[in-house]
């Protein structure tokens, strides 16, 4: 008996403090409809006088406004595609990163995008070129490289390649691990060369496909340099150029071509012969130009 008395007692105190808790709620509840009441007597006390805050609705349509601005000012930092009905506006003077050559020198300032590679365990050149639709390589400069490449060949049928100047005659395929050094870390490319039989460039070249494929971007700065992949941390720096001996070219291909246009201007060469034949043949007469005439030096 006594025991129920105790748990009639004990649930008498539970339904009190339920009824404290759900009267406490009810205040809240009536606090809170008191406070919209009020609200609700400032809004319309407020109609008959103008006070700041009828100024809210202006500050939130200058804030959108703003964000509208920020939005479009980052839509400008992205790559803009170019459109023929695009009109230009906001025309800028580019800034130059180098010093400017003198008039009509522009293309003294020009660098090639050669660097080193390990090929084979061999030290080799390859040039950057993203204007090369493929990755390519010369039989002739492959033969050093690999003397058995041939066994090794992957056939290809059914593409036609050509360049500026004349069709190429590709033989094949030839994968081949290349590996590029730094002094933090070297980074090896496994790369699918198409082998050219009429391509004469002493270098490979990493075309416009490998360079996509590994994200290698080039950086024409200040520095020159190149990076690969996602680490742009890791700059991997162009070898620096022999301008003297660029300037010697410079002139000796000036004077071929002013030797080509006065003395061989009458001359007939086959047409049969490939470009490379008749470059070779060209170099063999400019080696012996003393022996043809012309207006200063007649026979």
């Amino acid at each position: 008996m006594s025991s129920f008395l105790k748990q009639k007692d004990r649930f008498t105190a539970l339904h009190l403090d339920m009824s404290e808790t759900m009267t406490r709620i009810n205040e809240i509840e009536i606090e809170k409809d008191d406070t919209k009441e009020t609200n609700d007597v400032h809004v319309h006390e407020s109609d008959s006088e103008p006070s700041e805050e009828e100024e809210l609705p202006d500050e939130l349509s200058i804030e959108n406004i703003n964000v509208s601005f920020e939005v479009t000012e980052v839509h400008t930092h992205l790559p803009q595609y170019s459109d023929e009905c695009m009109d230009p506006i906001h025309v800028q003077d580019a800034k130059m990163q180098k010093s400017k050559p003198a008039r009509g020198k522009g293309y003294t300032a020009g660098s090639s995008f050669i660097t080193n590679i390990v090929i084979n365990n061999t030290e080799a050149k390859i040039h950057l070129d993203s204007g090369a639709f493929c990755t390519c390589v010369g039989k002739n400069y492959l033969d050093k490289i690999y003397t058995n490449w041939q066994d090794k060949i992957m056939p290809i049928e059914g593409i036609k390649f050509s360049s500026a100047s004349q069709n190429m005659h590709p033989l094949g395929i030839f994968e081949a691990a290349m590996i590029f050094p730094h002094p933090a870390g070297s980074i090896r490319l496994k790369v699918e060369f198409v082998v050219m039989n009429n391509c004469t460039s002493q270098h490979f070249i990493l075309g416009n496909d490998y360079l996509n494929i590994y994200g290698i971007d080039i950086n024409n700065h200040k520095d020159r340099y190149f990076t690969i992949g996602e680490n742009k941390r890791q700059k991997f720096a162009f070898p620096l150029e022999k301008r003297e001996i660029t300037v010697i070219k410079q002139v000796k291909n000036f004077n071929k071509e002013k030797f080509v246009s006065n003395q061989l201007i009458e001359a007939q060469i086959s047409p049969e012969l490939m470009i490379e034949m008749k470059e070779e043949l060209i170099e063999i007469l400019f080696q012996y130009k003393e022996a043809f005439a012309s207006d200063y030096e007649p026979l």
